[in-house]
């Protein structure tokens, strides 16, 4: 199923032909492809995300969106189809758990800021804990991190699409900056070490 004949509701298409888009995402819903199947590319992108943001919808109707982080790569690709995640220890409210436990359907978008891309994926949820899940626990277990591990999230991809990079304003981590300027470092101490030794070199003469 595509992404778009999920959410390409018959009030988005009218919206769509009367703002002149209608013809344009017509013709992706027949010609292009389904994106129902995660590639290598996407999985590539997913091993590098340390955070998202999901959405669930509770029984009351409203919707509920919170962000989910931990070491990068903390999301696994089981395989095409398939994502699961720890559910780290939170603020132990628990309200997307329960609203997955009325609902299990969910919307997630992860955002690359330097790249400034961004994925969304449309998926249901299966949720695991205690006895079933001591083997999901081994697969999400991400090693160094202590975090307690109260339950796994396992995300059945129903469809998934790319958007366009504008609006998204280049964001960078520590991490990221640190790795941009390391060989600017790295020069400025090879240019303080050889001044050091001409200083000393300098002296030396000057005294004899």
């Amino acid at each position: 199923m595509s992404f778009a004949s999920l959410l390409f509701t018959p009030e988005v298409k009218r919206l769509q032909e009367r703002f002149g888009s209608r013809q344009q995402y017509e013709r992706m819903e027949k010609s292009g492809p389904s994106h129902d199947r995660l590639t290598a590319f996407e999985s590539e992108f997913l091993a590098e995300r340390d955070s998202f943001y999901w959405a669930t919808t509770g029984a009351t109707g409203w919707p509920y969106v919170q962000h989910r982080g931990g070491p990068k790569g903390f999301i696994k690709v089981i395989d095409d189809r398939t994502l699961a995640l720890a559910d780290f220890r939170g603020n132990t409210q628990y309200i997307s758990t329960g609203n997955l436990l009325t609902d299990n359907r969910v919307a997630l978008i992860m955002v690359d800021y330097p790249r400034q891309a961004r994925l969304k994926i449309l998926g249901r949820v299966e949720i695991f804990e205690g006895e079933k899940a001591v083997g999901w626990i081994e697969r999400v277990r991400m090693l160094g991190y202590k975090a307690v591990i109260e339950r796994v999230f396992v995300i059945h991809v129903e469809a998934y699409d790319w958007n366009c990079p504008q609006h998204i304003t280049p964001r960078y981590t520590a991490e990221e900056v640190h790795d941009a300027v390391h060989a600017t470092e790295e020069r400025l101490r090879s240019v303080e070490l050889e001044n050091a030794k001409l200083r000393k070199e300098l002296a030396h003469l000057r005294a004899s």
